[in-house]
């Protein structure tokens, strides 16, 4: 998920990881300016995960090699029929959703800056016997190492939050749709990401602020992994996500939002029907996830 700084790596598999939780247990959390250094911080925290998450629980490896989607209700919702469609994927990790996409029919490009998500995402392109062309690059560096046009953009749950500067990642966005190409963007409501781990108490800011530093153990696949690592976040706000985009000339045509996030991935949290999960002390008085789609 990341940015300007060169750490890309022409490779033909890559992952960005998403960004499901601020972090499980913070042991310290503290603001300073991390421009310079972000995406090597992130890439070490998103390379360690990947081992835990392919056997996780969470992400349910056996389910999908048999043919489970991992892609949730809301995006299947907004997708439709995408046989044919050449699709670039945003920050994929390692490559569940891509792979979904291409099941679907999709002609599929997927990227992530983490290099053991991307190699662990060409051994599952290989066993689920599909032809996704993934890329080891991060989202700004991308127009570096890959030149053509899509019939669609998509990048879900956990992605912006890692970016420092959403015009340039709404620039990557548009230099990659073709005329009349949409994008598909699903995410994590701000709102969310203003309150503690536990969704107690308003700790953050609401806006762009300095980067939000934290060190933080276990990871929201598996709360119990043996990991301690730092991570270099942002919190984005709606009008300025949608700001983003509009300034590219690209035309909003939906905006949705939701009262429920579709992972269990929050501390908790109660299922309330198939892929519904609200916090028990809140219910469903917080927006928790929204859907944007854009035109070229």
């Amino acid at each position: 998920m990341s940015d300007d700084v060169a750490l890309t790596h022409n490779h033909e598999c890559f992952d960005e990881t998403p960004f499901f939780g601020r972090a499980f247990r913070v042991l310290s959390s503290y603001i300073r300016n991390m421009d310079n250094n972000y995406l090597q911080v992130n890439k070490e925290l998103w390379n360690n995960k990947v081992p835990h998450h392919l056997s996780s629980d969470f992400y349910d490896m056996p389910a999908f090699l048999a043919g489970k989607t991992s892609l949730r209700h809301i995006e299947l919702g907004l997708l439709g029929d995408i046989t044919g469609k050449r699709i670039l994927h945003l920050q994929c990790h390692f490559g569940q959703d891509s792979i979904s996409l291409a099941r679907m029919g999709a002609i599929v490009t997927a990227i992530d800056f983490s290099e053991k998500a991307i190699e662990a995402a060409c051994e599952l392109n290989t066993q689920t016997g599909q032809n996704v062309h993934f890329i080891c690059s991060d989202v700004y560096a991308l127009p570096e190492v890959l030149k053509d046009e899509f019939d669609m953009v998509f990048t879900s749950y956990g992605t912006i939050g890692w970016l420092p500067d959403l015009d340039k990642w709404a620039g990557v966005v548009k230099q990659f749709l073709k005329q009349g190409g949409q994008f598909f963007f699903i995410e994590f409501h701000p709102v969310v990401w203003m309150l503690d781990n536990d969704l107690q108490e308003i700790t953050y800011r609401y806006f762009k602020d300095e980067p939000i530093v934290e060190i933080t153990e276990g990871t929201y696949a598996d709360p119990n992994a043996e990991l301690k690592d730092e991570s270099i976040s942002w919190n984005h706000g709606m009008a300025e996500v949608i700001s983003s985009l509009l300034n590219q000339n690209l035309t909003l045509t939906h905006i949705q939002e939701y009262d429920y996030s579709p992972y269990a991935c929050f501390p908790d949290v109660m299922e309330e029907g198939s892929e519904i999960y609200r916090p028990k002390h809140l219910g469903n008085k917080i927006p928790m996830t929204y859907s944007l789609i854009f035109r070229l």
